[in-house]
């Protein structure tokens, strides 16, 4: 497989690296001999107390000898978290969103990838059909846990035909041996109408209970469809289907509530407003350990809204909350839209802090958000009674569908809205629809027709961007 050498992004001043004279731009061939595949290789390489770097510095080769204390950090980030080729995706899923995407977009938006390390370090779900007994031994040697695993269906002819991969169905093998292991392995179902709904997602439950009950968490989540979708048997759930999903999985719930102690499975958001429902309760969400799939998001948020939690329920940083090394650029500061398939905060990883003032202090306030974020932050904005906060719609002509959630919000999109608005008004945009300070489509915030603050995705930073 082809291997590209790490290069150096930044260096902790004071730091072993630095003390060794590690410099931005150099090259890292090897850390004491091996030359690291990816930033889970550098964080174990660089953990010993004696370290060597075979490094490139404008064409010269030079070996630097770092020396610290065992399990000290070496003080240097690089530019990527995988030194090898990206493990792309061999499935022809019909469901899949980035068949989906207008053209003219990132190149990296299109890249599909099936890699379990992306996995272990972004929270990327992957179907295991590439995986193989040299990564089981290295996710189990390593400990590259929690992973998410995309299922579907537990029905092998169906989930083979659901990825158009004849591997589909006997690839599952990998997840039993996953949780063999002791891995923590979370599930995920898109559910596609007429395709694995119904009798099918009913007889996934019960293989998930009969041969995966140790699986961490399953989450439901409804197909997206963008106006670029070619797939005709790829469409858009009607209301009656998404209450027969909350139905279903409620009624699931208690089976394995009653079985392993706990629900296991969840819907998304998306299917309680799709269905007109009104959500769980909080204490339904068991800790609210799905929050990034889209499961309990709204809920979380109100809570964050109104006080009653005073810490936001953001990213689980994971692997790169730890990591000295991790890329620059922040944790998920990449993330590809293919993965969202509801109201999830996979937007910039980077905190961002308030973004100045675009108007003074008491102008009105318009709060822009999509078409199902609305549906939850209009009640709360509601609920404070201040005729001076509005909520600012903002549909997604970009992508089309029933694409709605606010984190694949697009410059173009708000630019259009925003000309519809009056000068001189505060306006919020969400961060999480914003990577490396770009939208979707390339445009940034100063592209934009009217002055923006960028607020944090989370309950707690619009109350206090309001002033509460």
């Amino acid at each position: 497989m082809k291997q590209s050498a790490p290069t150096v992004v930044a260096v902790t001043t004071d730091s072993p690296a630095s003390r060794a004279g590690l410099c931005v731009g150099d090259e890292v061939r090897s850390i004491n001999g091996v030359s690291p595949r990816d930033i889970i290789e550098w964080r174990l390489l660089a953990d010993d107390a004696e370290v060597d770097l075979e490094i490139v510095r404008g064409g010269i080769e030079m070996i630097l000898e770092v020396r610290k204390r065992d399990g000290e950090t070496l003080g240097a980030e690089v530019s990527s978290a995988l030194f090898d080729r990206v493990r792309t995706c061999d499935n022809h899923c019909a469901f899949c969103f980035i068949y989906q995407l207008p053209p003219g977009m990132r190149r990296s938006l299109y890249l599909k990838d099936d890699d379990y390390r992306l996995s272990f370090l972004y929270g990327n779900f992957t179907t295991l059909t590439r995986f193989t007994e040299a990564d089981l031994e290295r996710v189990v040697t390593e400990g590259l846990s929690p992973l998410n695993v995309s299922i579907h269906a537990t029905d092998p002819s169906v989930r083979s035909e659901m990825l158009r991969n004849p591997r589909g169905g006997m690839s599952l093998r990998w997840l039993r041996q996953l949780l063999n292991h002791g891995i923590t392995v979370n599930g995920q179902l898109v559910v596609c109408p007429g395709v694995n709904d119904g009798p099918i997602l009913e007889d996934t439950m019960i293989g998930i209970l009969d041969r995966y009950p140790d699986l961490n968490s399953v989450a439901v989540v409804p197909l997206g469809i963008s106006r670029y979708n070619t797939e005709s048997a790829m469409r858009a759930h009607t209301r009656a289907e998404a209450e027969a999903v909350v139905d279903l999985v409620a009624r699931w719930q208690d089976v394995f509530m009653s079985v392993l102690g706990r629900r296991m499975v969840f819907a998304a958001d998306e299917y309680y407003l799709m269905a007109e429902r009104p959500f769980p309760e909080g204490e339904e969400y068991e800790g609210f350990g799905m929050h990034e799939d889209g499961i309990g998001m709204a809920r979380t948020f109100e809570w964050e809204f109104t006080g009653r939690l005073e810490v936001p329920t953001g990213p689980q940083s994971g692997f790169f909350a730890w990591v000295d090394g991790a890329p620059a650029e922040g944790y998920r500061a990449v993330r590809n839209p293919a993965g969202d398939t509801g109201l999830r905060d996979h937007g910039s990883a980077v905190p961002v802090a308030l973004g100045r003032r675009s108007a003074p202090d008491g102008a009105p306030v318009g709060v822009l958000t999509g078409t199902y974020g609305a549906r939850v932050i209009g009640p709360l904005i509601d609920s404070l009674g201040r005729p001076d906060v509005r909520v600012i719609v903002v549909p997604n002509d970009h992508f089309g569908g029933n694409t709605g959630v606010t984190g694949l919000m697009v410059g173009t999109d708000i630019s259009r809205v925003l000309e519809g608005e009056p000068v001189g008004h505060r306006y919020l945009v969400p961060d999480v629809c914003l990577s490396e300070g770009r939208f979707l489509d390339g445009l940034t915030v100063d592209d934009l027709p009217r002055t923006v603050e960028v607020v944090p995705t989370d309950g707690i930073a619009l109350r206090r961007a309001l002033g509460r």
